[in-house]
Formats: C-alpha cells, sequence, structure tokens
C-alpha cells in the first residue's frame, strides 16, 4: 500500500508525555486536521488505536500507531526521527469490524461496529441464560454462564484470549465465538465460525437475569436478543513498521507462555 505522507494528522491518548510527543512530531512534520489527513498517526494505547479505527472507518484513510500505553499490540515503536520514511515503507493490514444489532426488552433497535468483539455480560449477581443461534439454528439451547463475546481475528488476543478463546490468523475468513465463565454446559469451549456466519444470541428470563451487550467501548443494556455479523463494507487499515505486522504479532502471540 502507498502512503502519501505529506498531509498527516496526529492524535494523542491525552496523556502529558504523548501531547508532549506529539506537539514535537507537528513541528517537525506539519498537522493535518483528521478529515484531511491522508494518514493518522496516533500517539497512545490500543484503547486509543480502537477510538481512532472507528473515527477512520468509512474514510479510507490509514493509521500507524506510536506506543504511550501500556500494551501497545497495536502500536509501533515511538520514534521522532524518519517518520515520513517508516510511513512510506510502513506495511498495511486491512481488518473488519461486526455489526451489532441490538433489540432491547423495551422493543428498541439499535446498532453499532466492533473491530475487536462483540460481548454479552450478566448485569447483575445472577448468572446469564443465553441462547446461541448460528445462521437460523439453534446450537446451543441454554448457555449459563457470566457471557459470551464473537471475536474478530484482529480482536482474538485480547479479551477472547483472556476468556481462553483461540488466537485467529489475522488473514483468516474465521470468527471466535467464547463463553466467559460458563456454568453448564461446564465444559463447552465455544467455537470457530466462519466469517459469513450471522450469530443470534437470545437472552433468557431477560427481566430477572439482565444482559448487557457491547461493541468494542459501546454499550446496550437489558438486551433481549443480538444480532451480529461481520460487515465487509466497513473495513480499516492499520500499519505496522516492516518485520512488525499483525500478522507476525498473532503468530508470535500462539507461542508465549
Amino acid at each position: 500500500m502507498s502512503v502519501q505522507t505529506d498531509r498527516v494528522g496526529f492524535v494523542t491518548n491525552g496523556t502529558a508525555e504523548a501531547d508532549q510527543a506529539a506537539a514535537r512530531l507537528r513541528g517537525r512534520y506539519g498537522d493535518t486536521p483528521f478529515e484531511e489527513a491522508s494518514v493518522i498517526v496516533a500517539l497512545g494505547g490500543d484503547g486509543l488505536m480502537l477510538q481512532t479505527l472507528h473515527q477512520a472507518m468509512g474514510r479510507n484513510v490509514p493509521v500507524y500507531g506510536m506506543n504511550f500505553g501500556s500494551v501497545g499490540f497495536l502500536m509501533n515503536v515511538f520514534s521522532e526521527d524518519s517518520l515520513a520514511e517508516r510511513l512510506s515503507v510502513a506495511q498495511a493490514t486491512r481488518i473488519y469490524p461486526l455489526s451489532m444489532t441490538v433489540l432491547s426488552t423495551s422493543g428498541v433497535t439499535q446498532m453499532a461496529l466492533a473491530l475487536n468483539e462483540v460481548s454479552l455480560f450478566r448485569s447483575t449477581y445472577q448468572a446469564a441464560k443465553i441462547q446461541i443461534v448460528v445462521d437460523g439454528e439453534t446450537r446451543l439451547d441454554e448457555l449459563i454462564c457470566d457471557g459470551v463475546l464473537l471475536s474478530t481475528p484482529a480482536g482474538s488476543t485480547a479479551y477472547n484470549l483472556s476468556a481462553h478463546g483461540p488466537i485467529l490468523p489475522i488473514d483468516s475468513p474465521l470468527l471466535a465465538l467464547t463463553p466467559i465463565s460458563p456454568f453448564r454446559p461446564r465444559r463447552w469451549r465455544g467455537a470457530i465460525l466462519g466469517n459469513r456466519a450471522e450469530v443470534k444470541f437470545i437472552t433468557r428470563e431477560a427481566a430477572k437475569r439482565p444482559v448487557s451487550a457491547v461493541a468494542d467501548n459501546v454499550e446496550f443494556q437489558n438486551v433481549l436478543e443480538v444480532t451480529i455479523r461481520e460487515d465487509r463494507d466497513s473495513g480499516v487499515t492499520l500499519l505496522f513498521d516492516p518485520g512488525t505486522s499483525l500478522e507476525e504479532r498473532v503468530l508470535s502471540e500462539q507461542f508465549r507462555y
């Protein structure tokens, strides 16, 4: 992917360290407003990267991150030098979000996109009861659990991995369906689905056992049904330094212990 480096925009996570670094970078390389930039440089952590990617969605503008966070799985190493050169040789990875449609217990329908995962969580002390339907067929009549999630390949190393879900190759046409603290069936560890699958979660006893649904950082409470499918029309592009591509990071993560 050829990246135009003459119109660079900078965003930060708002910490003093990141803001000071951004000021120095703007002094050296200029600063283009987000809406007019040909590439966005995000200074922060993975949370800022997800936020920036959501803002860039639909604009076909790539995002290059430099780490000022704690984990920085989606970020590159920070350096003030040779930014134009780094951007010009960066490796591009295209990722696609999940589209979540939520029907609440009050009958309201809402939508959101998730680049990492869509998660359902119990909202009280009582376990959630969730029916899982894949492409119109009930695959699990009742999952009693703290929650359940559906993850993209890009998100498979995030919360999905913490919930003991599988790591998916970044370019695989797959989704990871992973339970969160399942009680019944206790030994069910989830499923790997094709990315064309439509997944529906139906909450049981929704009034007694309220459930919330979260698409990345957008949350809806008191959900009755949640329908999820991949949205191939809303992809975003991440940029990585050579040798540190997202594909390589996902592969390396599988050999850590």
